[in-house]
């Protein structure tokens, strides 16, 4: 599941100077979408890029635009502020009657979204029944926030993009993890730009994977002649405990540690990776592999912590030069021999049990990070198929 944030900055927000440094803190922080009214639109967009979703203010006549007024148009319209859905007119006995729920079962899709304040379990109906015919259906809880949401999440399903009203990171955190399906994305509500950023970051580490380590033990470290070397220079800086997963057969990948250290001989380079020969494989953010050699600027390669914690990172550049090499053999915990190549230089360290150690220190016996899939790869995408690396 792809999780979004969406900023919430209409005239409830303040002023346009008001909005407009909201704004300008979620386009920074990385938020997915702004939420508006109609008559800003054009004003966000000027901004920066951002999918803008826009309040039909009650007027659901806002998405009959002139054709040169398309820059005014929201990529959505969101039905329910100033009408049934935030309680400022009464609803109806009768959900059929609904004026909310007529604009959204249009054909001609006059509003693409719902906005529900659960004021009551009379609320959380009326979301229920708009999720049937909204794309995106946005929930403020009031008095109980975790249970109207788990309610929904439990009947609505995926026939809609549930979003969760919050004000904080932490009410973030708690709404991508409620019934452990969490909300889609959430509705923040707040001025200050660190809670934006923080909330961004509670995004990014709810999709990202946790990888499960395991040691193997060196069965061979030799010397061998010069091959085409990679190194891998992103536009990220590493933390200490962090490399890249890279190796000579896809199914066993060897964690190389980023150039963090100090060394006598050369300056740190807490950007790269000195991930080894061309031919190897780097495990990118989705869960595939690409080859060293086809990394280019703007590609994604998944970082990873000794403890199996990922993100992402930006490749800045790939540097090739010829260089001299080790090959590291080491066998796996079920008995199965992986490799990789390494360049022969005291900089290059891989994370084993005693600790980081350069690749110029191996010897067999020690145990090395490693991470193992029993599978094949095709073209970088798992696949059930028996190949022979070796």
């Amino acid at each position: 599941m792809t999780r979004s944030v969406w900023l919430k900055a209409d005239d409830t927000v303040g002023d346009w100077e008001a909005r407009r440094k909201r704004i300008t803190a979620g386009l920074e922080a990385g938020v997915d979408w702004v939420l508006v009214d109609s008559e800003d639109v054009s004003k966000v967009r000027e901004l920066g890029q951002v999918n803008v979703a826009a309040f039909a203010n009650g007027d659901v006549h806002v998405m009959d635009a002139e054709p040169d007024a398309v820059e005014d148009l929201p990529d959505v319209t969101i039905v329910g502020k100033e009408g049934e859905g935030d309680g400022t007119v009464d609803l109806p006995a009768d959900f059929s009657g609904s004026a909310d729920l007529s604009t959204l079962r249009r054909s001609d899709e006059r509003a693409h979204g719902a906005y529900v304040r659960i004021l009551d379990k009379e609320y959380e109906a009326f979301a229920e029944a708009a999720a049937h015919d909204a794309d995106y259906t946005i929930v403020i809880g009031e008095d109980w926030t975790i249970i109207p949401l788990e309610n929904l999440i439990a009947r609505i399903g995926e026939e809609t993009e549930l979003i969760a009203g919050v004000q904080t990171a932490q009410e973030a955190k708690t709404a991508f993890e409620t019934l452990e399906l969490g909300a889609d994305a959430v509705l923040l509500d707040t001025d200050d730009p660190d809670e934006i950023r923080r909330t961004v970051d509670v995004r990014d580490e709810s999709e990202r994977e946790s990888l499960d380590l395991q040691w193997a033990t060196v069965t061979a470290i030799e010397q061998t002649g010069s091959a085409d070397r990679v190194c891998v220079d992103t536009g990220s800086l590493f933390e200490h405990d962090e490399g890249m997963l890279v190796g000579s057969m896809s199914r066993g990948l060897f964690f190389v540690h980023a150039e963090t250290a100090e060394s006598p001989y050369v300056a740190s380079r807490p950007f790269r990776v000195n991930a080894g020969a061309v031919h190897a494989y780097v495990r990118t953010p989705d869960g595939g592999t690409k080859y060293l050699a086809e990394l280019k600027s703007g590609d994604e390669v998944q970082v990873v912590d000794t403890a199996g914690h990922t993100r992402e990172a930006i490749v800045g550049r790939a540097k090739i030069e010829k260089r001299p090499m080790f090959r590291v053999e080491a066998e796996t915990q079920t008995g199965d021999r992986i490799e990789t190549l390494l360049q022969n230089a005291e900089t290059i360290k891989v994370a084993t049990s005693e600790g980081r150690k350069a690749v110029t220190d191996l010897a067999v016996g020690d145990e090395v990070k490693i991470y193992y899939e029993d599978t094949a790869r095709h073209f970088g995408e798992a696949v059930e198929e028996s190949i022979i690396e070796k």
